[in-house]
This record gives structure tokens, C-alpha cells and sequence, in this order.
């Protein structure tokens, strides 16, 4: 004889609260995230909407940009590396070729001079060269790099996510990446190094309560 297994049916109101849990998990979720960004958004909005009235900023302030995943980023002796290893502390960009003549020498002189200003907060900043012609660094420079990241990029995906001035070239730019890894903010072409220091500064200041030194 065949037995049949009676089994009992679902329960109406815990199919009805399965969509509930959906939407209350998605919500969690979406708070999670949020809270996460806050700190960064609390120092922007202090920066540029709580006090503008008392500052001028030197430098522009872009819509933010995230790190493209496809930067090609590969380190001196051809090792890819990862654009999100770049996040978590402050980088002042600068962009030249390996040949890097003696306007770029300069460029990369003030970008080492502007992060030592900065004081016990410079260890925040990272000064990042991003090459884009696929040469090698010339040697000469080796020991003015020192303590910085120098990395090999793809320009064409470079040039879509740094964008010069009107009139202006990728390489006469500082760029401003901030912890999160968003471009958001392009310093003047033949930059004065004390405003950008104070710009920076204000900066540091604004994100104190969130931001340390170093990488975990």
C-alpha cells in the first residue's frame, strides 16, 4: 500500500512577512552604507557650504570621480596593481612622462615640498606620479622619489578620469584623490605651493575625526 505524507501548508503570514524582511533588510543595508559615508560627507559640508563665507578656495572643487578600475596601474617592474590599494589615505596626483624634463622635475619637486609643509598631518597625504607614456622613470629622479608612489598608467583611461583646464594639459595639474579614492578637487597649472598647502590644510583639519595616517 502506498502512504501518502500529509503536509501542512505554509503560513499566509509568513509568506506576507518575507517581502517585509526583504524590504527592512535592504533598508539596514542602505543605513549601513550611509553611516559609512557620513564622516566623509560631514567634512565636505564643512568645507565648502558651513564656512565659505570665510575662505577662499585656491583650489577647484570637481564633481567627485572614483578610481576607474581599468587605470592599468603597474609598478616599476610591470606588476599590476590595484587601484583600490591607492585608498584610505589623501593623494596629491601628478602626472608626467618617464623622461620627465626639467618642467616635470620641478612639478615633482613642489609636490614633495607641499606634502613636507604639511607638518605632523603629512603622513595623511601620499604625493603619487602616475607616468603615462609608458616609459621608465629616469634614474636621476630615483632618489627625489623617494617615499612616493610612482606607477605606470594607461593614458587614454588617465585622461578619462583626470581632466586638465580649458586650455591646459594633464600634466601641469595637481590632482586632489581623497581616502574613499574620488578625484575632487584640480589645483591651477603652475600652482602656488602656499595656497595649495593651505587648501590642504583646511582639508586635513576637516577631516580629522574620520581620517588617520596609514593604512590598516
Amino acid at each position: 500500500m502506498v502512504q501518502l505524507s500529509v503536509h501542512s501548508l505554509p503560513d499566509p503570514a509568513a509568506l506576507a512577512a518575507s517581502p517585509q524582511r526583504t524590504r527592512m533588510g535592504r533598508v539596514k543595508m542602505i543605513a549601513v552604507l550611509l553611516v559609512c559615508a557620513a564622516p566623509v560627507v560631514a567634512s565636505y559640508f564643512t568645507y565648502y557650504v558651513v564656512r565659505p563665507q570665510t575662505r577662499t578656495n585656491y583650489g577647484e572643487l570637481v564633481e567627485p570621480l572614483p578610481l576607474p578600475a581599468n587605470l592599468g596601474l603597474r609598478d616599476a617592474a610591470g606588476h599590476a596593481v590595484a587601484p583600490p590599494s591607492l585608498k584610505q589615505q589623501w593623494l596629491l596626483v601628478a602626472v608626467g612622462p618617464g623622461g620627465c624634463d626639467a618642467v616635470c622635475e620641478k612639478h615633482l619637486y613642489w609636490q614633495r615640498q607641499i606634502r613636507e609643509t604639511l607638518g605632523r598631518d603629512k603622513d595623511r597625504l601620499d604625493r603619487v606620479w602616475l607616468i603615462d607614456d609608458g616609459q621608465p622613470m629616469r634614474p636621476a629622479l630615483a632618489a627625489a622619489m623617494q617615499g612616493a608612489t610612482v606607477l605606470h598608467a594607461d593614458r587614454a583611461a588617465l585622461a578619462a578620469w583626470l581632466k586638465p583646464a580649458a586650455g591646459h594639459a594633464l600634466e601641469e595639474h595637481f590632482y586632489l584623490v581623497d581616502p574613499q579614492g574620488h578625484w575632487m578637487m584640480r589645483f591651477p597649472a603652475q600652482a602656488d605651493a602656499r595656497k595649495v598647502q593651505k587648501d590642504l590644510m583646511r582639508l586635513l583639519r576637516a577631516s580629522n575625526s574620520w581620517d588617520e595616517a596609514g593604512r590598516p
